[in-house]
């Protein structure tokens, strides 16, 4: 079963939101979604600075199976992004809640993120 924390909102798409203690919210996908993707081997970020709205496509993650469409669960400015990906995409197979972030983002507004999945939506939403 996958790792699904209490602490993060969830998409339909499989994005999980963390809200910072600074105002940001930090992005990636799932367990769900890397265990349903296999082995990461690519991930195109945007650059620091760019704006985007709810369900914008932000980035590509490429796996030896597929290649998916990443989707901004918020609107909002990038204001960091992941490097380590770069030249460790497996990070989002290995610990995709910790060192495989993929964005951070300074929301437009909290409300999108109180109005995603809490675990137990998601967990439903999955096959949990």
């Amino acid at each position: 079963m996958a790792n699904i924390p209490n602490d993060l909102q969830y998409t339909e798409e499989h994005e999980y939101v963390r809200k910072n203690k600074d105002g940001t919210a930090e992005i990636g996908i799932t367990d769900y979604a890397q265990g349903e993707l296999g082995d990461v081997v690519y991930i195109e970020l945007p650059k620091v600075g760019t704006k985007f709205n709810k369900h914008d496509v932000f980035g590509t993650i490429e796996a030896v199976k597929a290649v998916s469409e990443l989707f901004s669960p918020i609107a909002g400015e990038v204001v960091a992004i992941n490097d380590r990906l770069d030249k460790e995409p497996a990070l989002v197979n290995t610990d995709p809640y910790g060192a495989g972030w993929m964005i951070k983002v300074k929301p437009g507004n909290q409300a999108e993120i109180d109005a995603l999945m809490n675990a137990g939506a998601y967990t439903a939403h999955v096959g949990g």
